[in-house]
């Protein structure tokens, strides 16, 4: 067994991360949004507190220069990339699909797309193919009001994974089955919030428990 702390949506606030880490995961995805639109420097102190596998993708409410500081750190920035770790490939991708508010990383679903594509010719086919991505697809975990308003893209993309991490809408706090694809916001980590995978041996062997930690 696996287990893997999956975080989102920390807007700058780390005051809950001890706790988080006192919950003992052999790994950690952050699913962007790790800074409240910058700075970006401040992300490199959050990283070292980590001293497990640590992957990350950015959020639409990071800069673009977090990517610069991620690679410098000794987390792995899987920001249009593919690693896989024993049973587990991780693809992803950050930022998000265009928001009415013009947050500083956002992108075209075409440039999803793009950045999408170039990342599963470099994956790796494996157990368990987990999509690492800030934004929901669309119709999964995406609703603001009665608006849905995640990526086409990611939608067009899911059914080549087992499991879509994401974050993004701070109302969507939960797990979604669709097309035999779970999806996971595990809600905002500003706030305690956190989920837990934990991988078995065998393929879509993996349950996921939501989390919630006081400071």
């Amino acid at each position: 067994m696996i287990n893997v702390l999956l975080l989102s949506d920390l807007h700058g606030n780390y005051e809950h991360i001890d706790r988080f880490l006192e919950l003992n995961p052999d790994m950690v995805l952050i699913a962007g949004d790790l800074t409240d639109c910058g700075p970006a420097e401040g992300v490199k102190d959050l990283l070292a507190k980590f001293d497990m596998p640590c992957f990350v993708v950015p959020g639409n409410c990071d800069p673009r220069d977090i990517l610069d500081v991620i690679e410098r750190s000794d987390a792995v920035g899987l920001h249009g990339s593919s690693i896989d770790i024993g049973a587990i490939t991780f693809t992803g991708i950050g930022a998000s699909n265009p928001t009415p508010f013009g947050t500083p990383f956002e992108l075209s679903e075409e440039e999803i797309d793009e950045l999408l594509v170039k990342a599963k010719k470099r994956m790796k086919h494996n157990v368990h193919n987990v999509l690492v991505a800030h934004a929901p697809p669309l119709e999964t975990l995406d609703c603001i009001g009665d608006m849905h308003v995640g990526s086409s893209s990611l939608r067009a993309h899911m059914e080549d994974f087992d499991l879509v991490c994401c974050g993004h809408i701070h109302e969507e706090k939960g797990i979604q089955e669709c097309g035999g694809v779970t999806v996971v916001n595990p809600g905002m980590a500003s706030e305690g919030d956190c989920a837990i995978i934990h991988f078995g041996d065998a393929a879509k062997e993996f349950t996921i428990d939501l989390i919630t930690v006081s400071p």
